[in-house]
């Protein structure tokens, strides 16, 4: 079951998930969003659409924009609507 670690911490865990260059997008079910803090940051993909951000907080530690998602892609990603994926030191073990 893929699972995203950061800080030590299991930050989100599921047996459902899709693969997008690489990147693991979990579903939103499988946040523990305890650790979850919305970002003000926003990006722009050309072909899945504006990303919004989360930083990732565990034991007081902030990985800033460490987790992003698309809450409305353009129709060639609508398969990872709502669904987070991470970077900035976040492990995602298979």
């Amino acid at each position: 079951m893929p699972k995203a670690i950061w800080n030590g911490t299991v930050i989100a865990e599921s047996d459902e998930f899709e693969t997008v260059e690489r990147n693991i997008y979990f579903p939103p079910s499988a946040l523990n969003k305890e650790f979850f803090h919305d970002s003000p940051t926003h990006t722009t993909c050309g072909w899945k659409g504006v990303a919004s951000y989360y930083h990732v907080v565990v034991n007081g530690e902030t990985n800033t924009d460490a987790a992003w998602y698309y809450p409305a892609p353009k129709e060639e990603a609508k398969n990872i609507e709502g669904y987070i994926a991470f970077w900035k030191g976040v492990t995602v073990e298979k």
